[in-house]
């Protein structure tokens, strides 16, 4: 096909966004067939993931009888507050060994570093989505109402969360593709993150130095900006909406900034 330019010789932006997501595209068929059993039904697992972990959670928390400090119903409880931090955790952790996992493809121009990261975090959100709505079934299924009383300021909390996780991503992605072990260093720091982002463990029953510390955790402000658009009178004392936007705002364009800057370094590797 021939390529459209302007008139100073550049290729048009329509070629260039056309040709972007071509290259998305066949990243997102290698990473299905590589990662999922080298079938196009592992493109069923990515969302199947955090469903499982949530309902093991749910499980582990009914089997000890843990109620829910909001509401009545504990399944939404601590199902508001693991959506976020999973988000963050499923599509940074994946997106940082995105370029590692497909460094073979670079070898063709037309793969650019920002298309391989950029696939694997949109295969990780869609995978997201679908685990919600999967989610939203099953507690409708038994009975719960996963509708939030404020759906905007819900939704508004998933799209920061989900804005951190690719700037976050692309920074350790283009990092661990120069220090391959650094994509194990963020993973088992996600374990730190998670415990402290208020999820899987309420934290406002601890001293107040505990969430305190905590609360430079932005994924905590997630966590804490979901249920309060769930429930009414939720505790909103530490909740800083602006800290968590902040952060997504700054590790975004640092991470774009990275892999422009570190491309050559990447490559050489």
């Amino acid at each position: 096909m021939r390529e459209v330019r302007d008139t100073s010789g550049q290729v048009s932006m329509m070629v260039a966004l056309q040709r972007m997501m071509n290259v998305m595209h066949a990243v997102i068929l290698r990473d299905i067939r590589s990662r999922y059993l080298n079938h196009a039904l592992g493109s069923l697992i990515p969302p199947l993931m955090p469903i499982a972990h949530v309902l093991i959670l749910l499980s582990i928390y009914n089997f000890v009888g843990r109620s829910a400090i909001f509401g009545e119903d504990r399944f939404l409880f601590y199902a508001s507050g693991l959506v976020p931090a999973l988000t963050f955790m499923y599509i940074s952790r994946y997106m940082a060994a995105s370029i590692l996992a497909n460094k073979g493809m670079l070898a063709f121009p037309a793969v650019h570093l920002l298309d391989i990261v950029l696939a694997r975090c949109f295969l990780e959100f869609i995978g997201i989505i679908l685990s919600i709505a999967v989610m939203f079934t099953i507690l409708v299924s038994i009975g719960s109402d996963p509708v939030p009383q404020h759906p905007d300021q819900a939704l508004l909390a998933l799209l920061s969360i989900s804005m951190l996780a690719l700037g976050v991503g692309i920074i350790v992605s283009v990092i661990s593709a120069i220090y391959p072990f650094f994509a194990m260093i963020f993973s088992l720091s996600m374990i730190i993150v998670y415990l402290s982002s208020d999820g899987p463990i309420y934290l406002h029953v601890f001293p107040e130095q505990v969430i305190y510390a905590a609360s430079f955790n932005p994924v905590f402000h997630a966590v804490e900006w979901m249920r309060s658009a769930y429930y009414v009178g939720y505790p909103t004392q530490w909740l800083d909406k602006t800290y968590l936007v902040m952060w997504g705002m700054i590790s975004v364009p640092t991470g774009l900034l990275m892999e422009r800057s570190l491309r050559r370094y990447v490559l050489a590797r």
